[in-house]
This record gives structure tokens, C-alpha cells and sequence, in this order.
């Protein structure tokens, strides 16, 4: 009995996980409400807490015995937020910020607009290391990423406020 009942409990967590809409980071209207500044913010926010949860696994693993659920919780809260990670780089910056150079002839414009776009990118790819991997140069490598999109979407002068 005891085996059907945990049987039970995960098929309905796999389906309420299945079937689980993911919030947006933005509602894709001009509501002039939302602040880049802030996103870069949440940016990093994340990323300290993808590291916080990489140390918390590793440590986690080594211990005797091993505290699965606290594992499990910390696995769990490391690909929350390299998703929102991922979020904000996909439904905010590129979706709606990063506008294509006006005139497409204009060759600083173009490399402009297309270094903003790598770096999104890469961002989107080390987001997805940090998932697979406790590897605590994705998060070194993702905190120089934002900060050089910082400084290419901001400016020079823009610097880091808190």
C-alpha cells in the first residue's frame, strides 16, 4: 500500500509539474512599467543565488548520509533562477529591447546591435551549463557576461547602481 500511495503522489506531481505555466518577465505591452536597470539587477541576483545553490549541492553531496531532500531542494532552486535567467534575457532584453539597427547598411549600428546579441546569447548558453553542472565557473563566467552587456547596453558612463 505504502508503495502505491508514493506511486500516486508522483504521478500527481509529475502532472501538476507537466502541466505548470511559467510566468513571463514582462507582459510584452508598452506599459512603460518595467526597468531595465532592475532587470540587470535580477540578472545578478540570480546568478549569486545559482551559486549559492551550487555550493549548498556540493557540500550537500559529500555529507554522510546524505540529506536527499535538502539536495533535491537546492538542484531545484539552482534551475529556478538559471530559468529566470534565461527569462529575462529571452522575453525582456531580446524580445523587447535589443531593437535591429535602423539602417541595416550602417556598419557600427549593425556591430552594435549584434554584440548586445552575443552576449544575450552567451548568457543563455552558460544559464543552460549552469543547469547541467555545479561548475562554479559558469557562474564567474555569466557575472562577466552581464557586466559587459551592462556596460553595451547601458554605456560606459552607465556603471552599476545599487
Amino acid at each position: 500500500m505504502k508503495r502505491f500511495t508514493i506511486a500516486v503522489t508522483f504521478i500527481f506531481l509529475a502532472a501538476a509539474l507537466g502541466t505548470a505555466v511559467p510566468a513571463a518577465a514582462h507582459c510584452q505591452i508598452p506599459c512603460g512599467i518595467y526597468d531595465d536597470e532592475l532587470r540587470v539587477q535580477l540578472m545578478e541576483e540570480d546568478i549569486t543565488t545559482i551559486e549559492k545553490s551550487m555550493t549548498q549541492i556540493v557540500a550537500l553531496g559529500k555529507a554522510s548520509p546524505v540529506d536527499y531532500n535538502q539536495l533535491v531542494r537546492w538542484v531545484m532552486n539552482k534551475e529556478e533562477h538559471a530559468q529566470k535567467l534565461q527569462d529575462i534575457v529571452t522575453a525582456y532584453f531580446m524580445a523587447q529591447r535589443i531593437k535591429p539597427a535602423t539602417d541595416q547598411a550602417d556598419k557600427a549600428a549593425m556591430n552594435e546591435y549584434l554584440h548586445k546579441l552575443a552576449l544575450l546569447h552567451s548568457i543563455q548558453i552558460h544559464a543552460m551549463k549552469a543547469k547541467q553542472s555545479t561548475d562554479l565557473g559558469e557562474v564567474a563566467t555569466l557575472r562577466d557576461l552581464v557586466a559587459q552587456f551592462r556596460t553595451a547596453y547601458f554605456g560606459e558612463e552607465a556603471g552599476h547602481a545599487h
